[in-house]
């Protein structure tokens, strides 16, 4: 019974089961992970809340924060930080092609950002302008990287107009994007409406990855 087995014994004889070398690799690097183990400890959702939590600490985005939308929130471990970092009467707004137990505070909405409908539900039920915009989104990536490029900066362009028609005057926008050329550009895209734009990798995203976050702060849109 894999019940009565140590949790690592048993992750273990799944490793060595009938798996794809890929997804022998992925467990191995979840069990060595030591953000893997502190999300479990702590009560997040995902590794990811620490990449969050760091860009936060950084930059103080979530500091007296009264409206926020998170998109591609699921399983929703950027979602709690928001709202552990948020007063209680902050409204957070998440969306996502997948539905993810509750957060407090978070009224979720279901569906791809890339449908116009979805940006609409969102922008109603934000029914005011947003302190801060978040995207943690990512393709289903395929391991060719100049393709995987590609769809990740259509993600990220994709929010990036939506956060500049919802966010207010001094409002800031974190969004991730991979390495690969076009980056640079959308970064300089990014300076015409924000003050300040920079990129910054948080010590909780893996090395080898070339995922990397915009974080654009002080919106002023260009009249």
């Amino acid at each position: 019974d894999p019940g009565m087995l140590p949790r690592r014994n048993y992750a273990i004889m799944q490793i060595r089961g009938n798996r794809s070398q890929s997804s022998r690799l992925w467990l191995y690097r979840q069990l060595k992970d030591p953000y893997v183990r502190m999300a479990r400890r702590d009560g997040y959702r995902s590794r990811a809340a620490f990449k969050l939590m760091e860009i936060d600490d950084k930059f103080h985005l979530t500091e007296n924060i009264k409206c926020a939308a998170d998109l591609g929130a699921a399983p929703g471990g950027w979602c709690q930080v928001l709202s552990q970092r948020s007063s209680a009467d902050t409204k957070i707004v998440a969306s996502d092609l997948a539905i993810f137990d509750s957060v407090d505070k978070v009224e979720q909405i279901v569906g791809d950002f890339e449908d116009e409908d979805v940006k609409r539900r969102l922008t109603a039920a934000l029914d005011q302008k947003a302190d801060l915009i978040v995207s943690d989104m990512a393709p289903s990536v395929i391991g060719h990287a100049a393709t995987d490029h590609i769809r990740i900066m259509r993600l990220a362009e994709a929010a990036r107009l939506f956060a500049e028609e919802v966010l207010k005057p001094g409002g800031a926008f974190v969004v991730k994007v991979f390495r690969g050329g076009g980056e640079k550009a959308f970064l300089e895209s990014l300076k015409k409406n924000f003050r300040t734009a920079r990129f910054f990798k948080p010590e909780s995203s893996r090395d080898a990855s070339a995922e990397i976050y915009a974080v654009a702060t002080g919106f002023a849109p260009c009249d």
